[in-house]
């Protein structure tokens, strides 16, 4: 299979895009057959996940395209699962259709009967997988239809795992324990973003986390993160948490302010689990003005990233007790903090696992080599989702595939110049 087309080989490093091929006017010959296509988006409503391949394939055809193929990433983003089961999965890091996931770019290759081309899945900001779409010859009227048909692909998707075990359990490569279950069914997408603004996370153990979650949501023009880190490894732990993460949405989707929130939750935790409680953090960012407000409790403090450099000291703030705990140890209403961000900056948060992640020969990972390794990538041009990937792909080989604690990483950043 030869590359060509979207992008030529460097080496080994990756890949140097091109101009897409110029999107033609759709002539005669290139006419589809529009009510055709309607019934196919109709059907897509009602049609199950296991059935979506056969659907991708119908929907090729109606847009004079050849055949499909979905493949969706794994809870570790280190492969892409295919929807048809009688198709072996891909390696992220070691394939084409894996290069247009990392690089949320088109790939094109040749094929025995023509070209295949992959175009990444994508959700809003979040990467779903990607879809390869096979055609006679590649021209811009049927890049721009391969490229629609991802869109609507990517929107079916979305809506379906929601509710799908079949989806969920497609996408895992280990047998889960219920503490996670539990967990993960609050955690949302890894990646939200508007056109001012981006947030990304990841979370390992995948399959046997239980203290460690994050949270993020976009308001009108805010952002609102979180992370948090509950005291144990267990179902307990994992319940503490969840506690949290729901009494935090309550506060938000009722209008409360960022003081309200970790009010809610110090009262909830307070209220159903009194002897257990959580570190985290809670930031507030204005997207268009670029304040960003943040409470610290006991965890922590979160780093800031400006022109490719750790600002020491930055969003650091006197110390406060651990959620759930502020009523025993300091009755005095928290503190929230503010400051404002500059163009491009970008506010790290995460546990204290990511740091203390030790090697063989027992030396810690380091807060040195873990704000190294993200300046690195970002300068390298990978976007936020990935530099994470990479990031706790670097930490879990740092450590053997054996963590000693949970590991959550929050990034985000403010863009105002890209709106």
């Amino acid at each position: 299979m030869r590359e060509v087309g979207l992008g030529v080989r460097l080496g080994t490093e990756g890949v140097i895009p091109v101009p897409d091929p110029p999107l033609a006017p759709a002539g005669p010959d290139t006419a589809i057959d529009e009510n055709r296509l309607e019934e196919l988006i109709i059907e897509a409503q009602t049609t199950l996940p296991v059935e979506m391949p056969n659907l991708a394939n119908r929907c090729a055809s109606a847009l004079d395209l050849g055949t499909t193929l979905i493949y969706l990433v794994d809870l570790q983003q280190q492969l892409l699962i295919p929807l048809d089961e009688s198709l072996e999965p891909l390696p992220v890091d070691r394939s084409l259709a894996g290069w247009a996931y990392r690089t949320v770019s088109p790939r094109v290759a040749d094929a025995d009967d023509g070209v295949i081309v992959w175009l990444p899945l994508i959700d809003g900001a979040e990467r779903l997988g990607v879809l390869g779409v096979r055609t006679a010859s590649l021209d811009g009227v049927r890049l721009r239809r391969s490229r629609m048909l991802a869109y609507l692909f990517a929107m079916l998707i979305t809506s379906k795992r929601a509710y799908s075990d079949w989806l969920a359990a497609r996408t895992r490569t280990a047998a889960m324990r219920v503490p996670t279950e539990m967990l993960r069914a609050f955690l949302p997408s890894h990646t939200i973003g508007s056109s001012r603004c981006v947030s990304t996370a990841v979370l390992e153990p995948a399959y046997d986390v239980a203290g460690d979650a994050f949270d993020h949501s976009v308001v009108k023009d805010i952002l609102h993160t979180m992370i948090i880190d509950s005291m144990g490894h267990d179902l307990t732990s994992g319940l503490t948490t969840s506690v949290a993460m729901a009494a935090a949405r309550n506060a938000r989707r009722g209008g409360g302010d960022l003081a309200d929130v970790v009010g809610s939750i110090d009262q909830a935790l307070a209220q159903w689990l009194p002897d257990h409680f959580c570190t985290g953090v809670l930031c507030r960012l204005d997207a268009l003005t670029g304040v960003l407000r943040w409470v610290n409790c006991g965890h922590p403090p979160p780093l800031l990233i400006r022109a490719e450099r750790v600002l020491d000291g930055a969003l650091d703030s006197p110390p406060q007790p651990p959620i759930g705990l502020a009523d025993q140890l300091a009755p005095a209403p928290r503190q929230v903090h503010e400051t404002t961000l500059e163009p491009g900056d970008c506010v790290l948060l995460y546990t204290d696992g990511v740091v203390e992640a030790r090697d063989a020969d027992g030396a810690e990972f380091g807060l040195d080599r873990f704000t190294d390794f993200i300046i690195r990538s970002s300068a390298a041009g990978q976007r936020p989702a990935e530099v994470l990937r990479l990031l706790i792909h670097a930490i879990l080989d740092y450590q053997r595939n054996q963590l000693r604690d949970d590991t959550t990483i929050l990034l985000f950043e403010w863009r105002p110049q890209y709106q």
